[in-house]
């Protein structure tokens, strides 16, 4: 049976917060910088909000599929590959295949 549902971020709403950070690596504020994001073949200036080590977080005006292969350049390096983990509120979250330094 064929669905028109996406993994887009809007299916499963977080009804509560998150009490405690589980995440093991802190995040660098990155909301002056911008990145280009390849999805699709096709390239976009995004914003970030924050980047780790492995991963950022991102303005995007696009919805990606979640778990779909990006492409991400961030400001004087090297593009790095990588996943959307992610989508809400016009925002995404990227984890890259690899650590960046």
């Amino acid at each position: 049976m064929a669905s028109n549902l996406a993994l887009d971020g809007s299916i499963v709403p977080r009804t509560v917060r998150r009490r405690i950070d589980q995440r093991t690596e802190p995040r660098a504020d990155a909301a002056t910088e911008m990145a280009v994001v390849e999805l699709r073949g096709r390239k976009h200036e995004v914003q970030l909000v924050n980047l780790s080590p492995s991963g950022a977080m991102a303005v995007f005006s696009l919805i990606p599929h979640i778990g779909e292969t990006i492409s991400v350049t961030l400001p004087g390096r090297p593009a790095v590959n990588g996943y959307v983990c992610w989508v809400r509120g016009g925002k995404i979250g990227i984890t890259f295949a690899a650590p960046v330094e």
